[in-house]
């Protein structure tokens, strides 16, 4: 089950204020408001015979180069480590020290620090809490109340990218910045893929997982940041595709359980990466598979047959699921197609409906669901500000032209906020939010349309004024004329959690001819420029870049044409 509610602690021997501040008493009997810091102290998750907390000092007084926070406990708690602090205990006492690289706290400046501890009956909060021997103000603490539950609740926010700071892959990054020009964007944050077994120790020397989550509280400082995670490796993968086939067979299920979900899971509830907000997206590309590509369709595969009739799509996103959201401050966002995809009729309610059914699989709840992220590696414009799905020219609704071909919506961010509200209809939380990935649907450059198209009929108004280029709208493999879309974002628009970069620039969706790998990804013709296509995109040529690598190897060029066209432009 989710633990997404936050309790209060009792025992607090505090006296509370107005304003819902408890205030310890200062010496010498000068007033709350005097008190020269402030201490906010949280238990995020608890177990039976342990917790961990997170410790934030606020500095009132004069500016500080070094600081040590002391408090003591009623019961039996002992810590038995920290992180971003120097945190020992003598007896019921205990003292956090800064770091070499925290010491300096200025006026008004906060430090933050955590630990892990163990207790048995009550884990009451400290009453008092000193900064270098002066008594600061207690701001209410909190955490989990029942002590029989597992992982405890953690203090998740409503969206966690609001307020923190989003981490940035060393490693992509430093791809970016040794292409020309490149340094421009090296800086921005993108999602770290684990799109194998292999990728939670590191390929090839690279950086595993806990390497990116070491680096991650390395790059967080006194503030909250985020850790974006693709968790990508279902049986029977990408069931509709062969550039990104995975590892792992049809019916493989139970090592997907166990050689990759419960090892990663271990690693995000090491109580070390606490202090971080973890947003993993979700097995891209999978559910609404069952939905499309499946049965009597025209798009229908012998292998998406299989991983409906077997259910291990299901099956493996609820218990992604279940465990991942086990951890109290991991962020559970399911992927969710994009409008080209799922955006019909036909596709859009039955899409949510297995989305619910994916979330009630193998002991998962809705409310292990935080959100849903759309267009995850794809192209679709965010916002078409040309035309709408309500206008008609010459007597014809935009519903008719061959772009839009019938579909209820013609951009991603109109898409996505729609969803929103049929995923909640199906039983999702009121307050689920989304996540729109925004890397590579910018198309800026010298071919986006500066307004509509001419009138003549609807489809020279649509093909004249839209900014997705794509030559049809179901190509999705290294598309030629794509730029990097807006800049990652929190909280842009109602509904909208954050746009993103889940998609790293640069690194290629499949290689454009046959190549040989140890990864398990085949040669899909979607990727080659000659290839004329499949009912999946009316049997159009596939517009994607020549001499591409493997899929998730760094494409240059590509990277370079992104760049080129990104829109807003670069500096």
């Amino acid at each position: 089950m989710s633990r997404t509610r936050t309790a209060l602690l009792a025992a607090m021997a505090l006296v509370a204020g107005a304003t819902g501040t408890a205030y310890a008493v200062a010496p010498d009997g000068v007033g709350a408001a005097a008190v020269p810091c402030t201490v906010s102290y949280q238990v995020q998750n608890q177990w039976d015979t342990g917790f961990t907390a997170a410790v934030t000092v606020t500095n009132l007084g004069a500016a500080k180069s070094s600081w040590a926070v002391k408090w003591s406990y009623a019961g039996n708690q002992r810590v038995t480590s920290g992180w971003n602090a120097k945190v020992t205990q003598s007896g019921s006492n205990v003292t956090a020290a800064n770091e070499s690289y925290n010491g300096t706290l200025a006026t008004g400046g906060s430090a933050s620090f955590g630990f892990q501890g163990t207790y048995s009956g009550s884990n009451a909060i400290p009453a008092t809490f000193t900064l270098d021997g002066v008594t600061c103000n207690v701001d209410g603490g909190g955490g989990p109340t029942d002590p029989t539950d597992p992982t405890g609740p953690g203090d998740r926010v409503n969206n966690p990218y609001s307020g923190a700071k989003v981490y940035v892959n060393p490693e992509w990054s430093a791809k970016a910045a040794a292409e020309p020009g490149g340094n421009r964007i090296a800086s921005q944050p993108t999602g770290v893929w684990l799109d194998r077994i292999a990728a939670i120790n590191g390929v090839n020397g690279g950086m595993g997982l806990r390497d990116h989550l070491d680096a991650a509280l390395a790059q967080k400082g006194s503030g909250e940041l985020v850790v974006q995670l693709v968790i990508y490796n279902l049986p029977g993968r990408d069931c509709a595709a062969l550039a990104s086939n995975g590892e792992l067979g049809p019916t493989e299920i139970g090592r997907y359980k166990t050689e990759y979900i419960d090892p990663i899971a271990a690693i995000l509830s090491d109580a070390k990466y606490a202090p971080l907000r973890i947003v993993t997206t979700v097995e891209i590309d999978s559910l609404p598979n069952l939905v499309t590509n499946t049965g009597s369709r025209a798009t229908a595969t012998p292998e998406c047959d299989v991983m409906k009739a077997n259910g291990n799509y299901v099956k493996g996103v609820g218990y992604a699921l279940n465990k991942l959201g086990d951890v109290g401050n991991v962020y559970n966002y399911v992927d969710a197609g994009h409008h080209g995809w799922i955006g019909w009729d036909d596709n859009f309610g039955a899409s949510a409906d297995v989305f619910h059914d994916a979330a009630t699989a193998e002991g998962a709840t809705p409310s292990d669901v935080h959100g849903f992220i759309t267009n995850t590696a794809n192209y679709s414009a965010l916002k078409e500000n040309n035309f709408t799905i309500n206008d008609s020219v010459a007597g014809k609704s935009v519903r008719e032209s061959k772009w839009v071909d019938w579909n209820r919506y013609v951009d991603e961010l109109g898409f996505a906020q729609a969803f929103r509200n049929e995923l909640v209809s199906t039983g999702f939380d009121t307050n689920i939010g989304m996540l729109i990935d925004t890397s590579r649907n910018g198309w800026g450059g010298t071919a986006r349309p500066a307004g509509p198209g001419a009138t003549t009929s609807v489809d020279t108004y649509i093909d004249g004024g839209r900014y997705d280029r794509r030559i049809h709208i179901g190509n999705w493999c290294n598309q030629s004329g794509a730029g990097l879309g807006e800049r990652p974002k929190a909280a842009p628009e109602s509904g909208i959690d954050a746009y993103v970069w889940m998609k790293p620039p640069g690194e290629s969706d499949g290689a454009s001819k046959a190549i040989p790998n140890d990864e398990g990804k085949g040669f899909d013709r979607m990727c080659d420029p000659t290839y004329t296509g499949t009912p999946r995109n009316g049997n159009n040529l596939t517009g994607a870049l020549p001499d591409a690598p493997v899929s998730g190897h760094w494409f240059s060029a590509q990277f370079q044409q992104l760049m080129r066209n990104a829109y807003p432009p670069l500096p």
